[in-house]
């Protein structure tokens, strides 16, 4: 090929040379108040505030992606407008990168729309090709192997994915109770081959990820992760095998679980 033909191909191509790699961000939806893990210890405080080994449990959250350093271009916090707490019980926030945004909605849907909105708005750098992890912040027992684990699976994926785990366990549904205090009842076993329950990181292009919630919001779909709005589009995002220790914290006993698992981890 000659040097004429290589200057030509280089001109007429300037967008393959000039386009940066897509980079990582992190968005954490903070805004829920965990009722039903409400523990005795601080009753007045929401759950992903509650201690768990000796710190409040959204600071193991964050904790888990600092330790990626600058594989992560960003890490975004969700709160409600009116959070009066996340300053008090997680002064040390802030690193470079990280940002708080104070947008969370009534449900996670919300907080997550609007946080990716603020991603892409004034208040962050990302751009709509770049991806996001969208992580709960009631699942801190993620480990940063299982961040990498997700990031390495899906960052060449057309369509994105998530953390998820195989369902072992046989599974039932509940037969209508005829009365409010009546003891729940079977009212079938489904098949349990090909099930996996969902977990977090979720990770998809922020600009993907904005659009789907917006289009399950305009059909008045109540989405309770990222990847069912992506689904809802008719999209398959990839299953990224996970374990059971990767639990969301959603029951008062669920704590004493997590404490135990993460002492164990120091040790």
């Amino acid at each position: 090929m000659s040097t004429q033909t290589v200057k030509s191909l280089k001109s007429d191509t300037p967008d393959l040379v000039s386009v940066p790699p897509a980079r990582v961000f992190v968005l954490i939806p903070c805004a829920g108040t965990g009722s039903r893990a409400a523990v005795s210890g601080a009753p007045h405080l929401a759950k992903q505030y509650q201690q768990l080994a000796g710190q409040p449990m959204v600071v193991h959250t964050v904790q888990a992606f600092r330790a990626l350093g600058t594989a992560l271009a960003g890490l975004c916090v969700v709160i409600s407008p009116d959070d009066a707490d996340f300053e008090s019980v997680f002064p040390g926030f802030g690193w470079p990168g990280e940002t708080l945004f104070r947008c969370g909605g009534a449900t996670r849907a919300d907080s997550v729309r609007q946080g990716l909105d603020a991603l892409l708005g004034t208040a962050g750098t990302a751009a709509r090709r770049d991806w996001v992890l969208v992580h709960d912040a009631a699942r801190c027992l993620v480990t940063p192997a299982q961040i990498r684990q997700v990031i390495a699976a899906c960052q060449h994926d057309p369509v994105g994915g998530l953390l998820a785990q195989p369902l072992a366990d046989t599974l039932k549904v509940q037969a209508p109770a005829e009365r409010a205090d009546a003891d729940p009842r079977v009212s079938a076993t489904l098949e349990r081959g090909g099930k996996w329950l969902a977990q977090t990181p979720q990770m998809f292009r922020v600009g993907d990820l904005l659009d789907a919630l917006l289009a399950a919001q305009a059909r008045g779909l109540a989405v309770t992760d990222e990847a069912s709005a992506m689904e809802a589009l008719g999209l398959s995002p990839r299953l990224v095998r996970s374990g059971a220790h990767n639990l969301k914290i959603t029951y008062p006993e669920d704590f004493a679980l997590a404490e135990a698992l993460l002492q164990s981890r120091r040790h």
